[in-house]
Parts: C-alpha cells; structure tokens; sequence
C-alpha cells in the first residue's frame, strides 16, 4: 500500500508555493502599484528564477522584498520537487523497482527456507536462521508483519502463503525447506497442502497451537509439528526440576566464545569416510562425537560402538565445535547438514 507521507508533503508545498504567489503578487501591487497581471508575472520570474529583467525598475522596497520573495519561493519550489520524486519513488515506480530487485534476489536462491508469517514466532525463526547464516524468505500476507520484515533487511513477500503462484515466486521447487509460522493453524494447514502439492520432497515445518492441531498439520503433510507454548512450557519446568543440567546445556549450545551444534551429516556415495569407524572419525576430528548412526535401510543406531562402520549413503548425528563440524562436512560428497 503506498504512503500517504509523500502526497502530504506534496500538498504542503503545493499550498505555501500558492501562499508565496498570492503574496508577491499582493507584495509588488501595493509596494510598486504595478498592475496584478505585471506583478503577478514579477513574481513568477522571481520564485522561477529564470533570469529575465524586471517588468519596471524597482525600488529599495522593492528589491527588499524580492529577495525575501526569492529566498521564500525557490525554498517551495525544492521542496516541491523533492516531495514530488519521493512521491514516485515510494508510490507504483519505487513499488515496481523493488519488487524487481527483491525478484532477481530471488531467483538466485537455492536450498533456501521459505518463513510463512512474521509475528513473535516467526521473528524468533528469522533471527535464528539469519543467526546460522542461512539463507531464507519472509511470506506474510499483513502489511505491519511485512514491512517489520524489510526493515530487519529479510527478503520479503507481502501476500498470502496458502496461493501456489506466491509459493512459486518464494521459490518453492528448489527451497531447502519450509516453515509454516502463520498465526493461523488453518492458514498453516492449506500452506503445508499447498506446498507439498508443488515440492513433495520439501522438508515441512509447521507451528500448532494446540494438540489437536500437531495432529491436523502432520496429516496435510508437516515432517516435523511444534507447539510453542507446550515447549516453553516443558522448558520452565525442566528448569524448575533441573536447573544446572537445563543451565549446561543452554551454556554449551548458546557461547559466544565458540559455537557448539549438533549437525546430521549424509555421506556421500565417494564419501572418504566410507568405510571408517566410528572411533577412526572421531580420532580424526578429536572434539566431534558421534551420537547416532542411520543406516541405508533406515535402521538407528543410537550411541554407536567404537567399531560400528559408515556404509554409503548412511547419515550419522555428530555433536562438536562448529569449525569441526565443517571440515567433517566437508569430507562428505554431497554431504548435507541440518542443524538441531
């Protein structure tokens, strides 16, 4: 919706440049007693200042109140034009431009995250991804959520995330994952439905108000359905029950002087760790441990044995320093990685 600051500008000018007329006309017929067409034309050559001669020879008073006319009126004219530039700017033209850029940004996007809604949730979701340097969209239909968004610098699309065509735009077909934030959980349902029509392999996360909603969201197709306030309310009482422990972990995952994660990692099929233990990888990369393993046939290890094997196209849950973690990605052809 475009901005009513910039007609208001444009109006106010428009008035005192109506003022400043009225009065260097009044102005050169009282002090010179010209004619109102010769003193009307005086003063638009003045506020214009095109340079032509004066219609008679003025006197003191005259030259006088023709500077301050001058002073007054090209003041009125600039603000004018610069009311009338920001006027384009910010209306269809700047409308226009932007969307044009925020389009090419987005079309370079690939295994990106598309955030459908930016209230309090999905304000803590941008700042956490943007946190993890990860690359993501903003969908949100209101024009407050949409505008918070642009400000904090996120690419944003100000419309409803249940239409195909805006899930399109987002860049669905070659997004890395989607998370359904709405405010709404039936506008979060038809946003899973919508999406996993256009990407069935997309990875799907969904926020629920309730249980009964977790239920609904996992049948439209949601992998994965959180519910903030039965979490918060876990995490209070974890911390009422066992506060050092929840206060370690919460050190650990949240220190400033080195960042600590737990990272799932896919070997590749020419993965050079094809064929290692677990004790020789985690002797490689000292500060890693492994936590569990999932074979090729979707079999769980949890807590592997020093001498448990990494097959091909197995994917393994390492917990370490994020430097670390890196270079044990890196080991991995094709690897992928989705923090926990």
């Amino acid at each position: 919706m475009r901005s009513s600051a910039p007609i208001h500008r444009l109006l106010r000018g428009l008035t005192a440049l109506l003022a400043i007329l009225v009065i260097g006309t009044a102005g050169y017929w009282i002090i010179e007693g010209w004619s109102l067409i010769d003193a009307f034309y005086m003063t638009v050559v003045t506020i214009s200042t095109v340079g032509y001669d004066e219609v008679y020879p003025l006197s003191t008073a005259g030259q006088i109140f023709s500077i301050a006319l001058i002073l007054g009126g090209v003041g009125t004219v600039l603000y004018i034009m610069t009311s009338v530039v920001q006027y384009f700017l910010e209306g269809e033209f700047g409308i226009r431009l932007g969307k044009q850029r925020m389009d090419a940004k987005i079309k370079k996007l690939h295994n990106h995250f598309i955030l459908c809604g930016y209230g309090r949730v999905g304000q803590g979701i941008a700042d956490a991804l943007k946190q993890e340097a990860a690359e993501f969209i903003v969908i949100d239909q209101d024009e407050e959520s949409a505008a918070k968004a642009r400000q904090n610098n996120h690419l944003t699309i100000q419309d409803n995330a249940t239409k195909n065509e805006v899930l399109r735009q987002a860049g669905i077909d070659s997004a890395r994952g989607l998370i359904a934030a709405l405010g709404n959980d039936a506008d979060n349902t038809y946003t899973i439905l919508a999406a996993r029509g256009l990407n069935p392999a997309l990875a799907i996360i969904a926020r629920a108000s309730d249980d009964e909603a977790m239920i609904r969201l996992q049948q439209a197709g949601a992998d994965h359905v959180i519910a903030p306030e039965v979490i918060g309310g876990q995490r209070m009482a974890r911390l009422a029950l066992r506060p050092a422990a929840i206060q370690f972990i919460e050190t650990v995952f949240s220190s400033h002087e080195e960042e600590i994660l737990i990272e799932e990692i896919e070997t590749g099929k020419e993965s050079t760790l094809i064929g290692s233990t677990v004790n020789q990888i985690e002797n490689r990369f000292p500060r890693i441990k492994i936590l569990a393993l999932k074979r090729e046939d979707g079999n769980l290890i949890l807590n592997p044995k020093p001498n448990n094997i990494i097959e091909k196209s197995s994917i393994f849950t390492a917990f370490g320093p994020a430097e670390q973690l890196q270079a044990l990605e890196g080991c991995c052809e094709t690897g992928k990685s989705t923090n926990r």
